[in-house]
């Protein structure tokens, strides 16, 4: 396998005109990742409303578990086809029609008069969170110089833990000012409902960027429009091998048939091993537990005996750790690799993880509850805030940016929505059960660090390092079927 850049001798982001075009691929990247920052702001704004829906609409935990997973019922099915639809209207479309069903969601949630309607509102919403995670991570991936590949898609997990953070801590303020999140705030309108419908500014904002930013230029080859697509590549790349990588974007294009969801099967039968590593990524990012930190961490930490307001407190400080790690990943995952990252994520996320299970399986119940005592509380909080550290610095940004570059271009579009799809499954799946394990922690994070420890041995017997590979070398040897098993 080549591990030189696209076209030979890829451009330095060091250079007057390589500084130049480098600049422009970090403005455009930024601007697909802002999809990212609805992705986090979205999935976490549920937080700080949790317990104002369980009171207002009368619900049991068993509806609240739905109600707060519903979202991710729609990110399932926007994921699924938002790379499909990528691929027949175009990368910057799709952006466009995240940004609507962002803005939509937000005034539907906010002004919900039933829980039914608010599920459904959520689910709108869940389509955006989809198909942002399917697009951002492709269009980042296909406009990127391999050089800095990396760290221009961990833009994409900086942005989600960016929304996240700005969520909770809107959610924090809004409660403070109210007296309680369940408290009338504005006109009338109490602040839980406000957390939703303020999510409407970043949603018309990055709806406004995306007009700024040119389309895909492998997206641009494969509808034949090469004097667009040469242009593109001379912003993002320079003049320099211009000609040598067109060629080649137009060679693996051509030689290929129209995307299909067939095109993820082997001559032989079965899918192809890289599909199946994307979609076990997937599911590990989520199986080790790491939504219910940002779904339900403020009714976590009341149940172990922290008010309302400490526990918004200590949910914002998880959020701004889950940024500077993202930071850390950032600076390394160019420089020593994606797979070393997520071998010492794994390993940092088994320990955390198994020292929260002991602590709540052996903490006392009261009223059914599990109760903190003496220096229980500190430990359960550090080791909580340790987990984020691990998940944020290597799970969290690194199999996004995998997912975004470990596929060949012709099965691209479908194996990265097949795999954000099983993700989001797997999302629901662990949401949509943790209210009835709050009775029952010891137990939910036992199973949580026993996911950790198997992606530990999953990562170091089947995930391939994709470090310094253009995309299209990944095209060459990975369709090849003795290599797609070897993945």
């Amino acid at each position: 396998m080549s591990h030189g850049p696209v076209g030979g001798d890829e451009p330095s982001i060091f250079g007057d005109e390589e500084f130049s075009s480098g600049r422009s691929a970090v403005r455009i990247a930024s601007v697909a990742a802002l999809g990212g920052l609805l992705f986090g702001y979205d999935s976490a704004v549920i937080n700080g409303a949790v317990k104002s829906i369980q009171q207002v609409f009368v619900i049991s935990d068993v509806s609240l578990g739905f109600a707060v997973a519903s979202a991710l019922l729609g990110a399932a099915v926007g994921a699924m086809t938002a790379g499909r639809l990528a691929d027949r209207v175009g990368r910057l479309a799709v952006m466009k029609l995240a940004a609507v069903l962002f803005f939509v969601s937000a005034v539907g949630a906010a002004f919900a008069p039933a829980l039914w309607i608010l599920v459904a509102f959520r689910i709108i919403g869940g389509l955006g969170v989809g198909v942002a995670s399917v697009i951002a991570p492709a269009y980042i991936a296909e406009t990127s110089p391999t050089s800095i590949r990396g760290r221009l898609g961990s833009l994409q997990q900086l942005a989600i833990v960016s929304g996240i953070f700005l969520s909770l801590a809107i959610d924090a303020l809004l409660a403070h000012l109210a007296g309680g999140a369940t408290n009338d705030l504005w006109l009338g309108v109490p602040a839980w409902r406000w957390m939703f419908l303020l999510m409407t500014v970043p949603a018309v904002i990055y709806g406004l960027l995306t007009l700024t930013i040119p389309e895909s230029p492998r997206y641009l080859v494969a509808t034949h429009r090469i004097p667009e697509a040469r242009k593109v590549l001379t912003t993002l790349l320079g003049a320099k091998n211009l000609e040598i990588t067109l060629g080649r974007i137009q060679e693996t294009v051509e030689s290929e048939q129209a995307p299909a969801w067939r095109d993820l099967r082997k001559p032989g039968g079965g899918l192809y091993g890289v599909v199946w590593v994307g979609l076990a990524l997937s599911v590990f990012q989520q199986f080790v537990g790491i939504n219910v930190i940002f779904y339900y961490s403020n009714v976590l930490w009341e149940a172990v005996g922290f008010d309302e307001s400490s526990s918004f407190v200590i949910t914002v400080i998880t959020s701004i750790v889950n940024i500077v790690t993202t930071l850390i990943a950032i600076m390394l995952i160019d420089k020593i690799g994606r797979k070393p990252l997520l071998l010492i994520g794994s390993a940092g996320m088994a320990i955390t993880l198994t020292t929260m299970a002991v602590i709540f399986g052996t903490a006392p119940q009261v009223g059914g509850q599990p109760q903190l005592n003496g220096v229980a509380g500190p430990i359960a909080l550090v080791a909580a805030n340790l987990f984020v550290v691990a998940f944020g610095m290597s799970w969290g940004p690194v199999v996004w940016v995998l997912l975004g570059e470990m596929f060949p271009n012709r099965i691209r579009a479908a194996a990265l929505g097949l795999a954000a799809a099983g993700q989001w499954a797997a999302n629901w799946l662990i949401t949509v059960t943790f209210p009835e394990l709050r009775n029952m922690l010891g137990v939910a994070y036992g199973f949580y660090a026993l996911c950790a420890a198997l992606s530990l041995v999953f990562v170091a017997k089947w995930v391939r390092e994709t470090k310094g590979v253009s995309l299209e070398d990944m095209h060459a040897e990975i369709l090849d079927t003795r290599s797609a098993d070897r993945v």
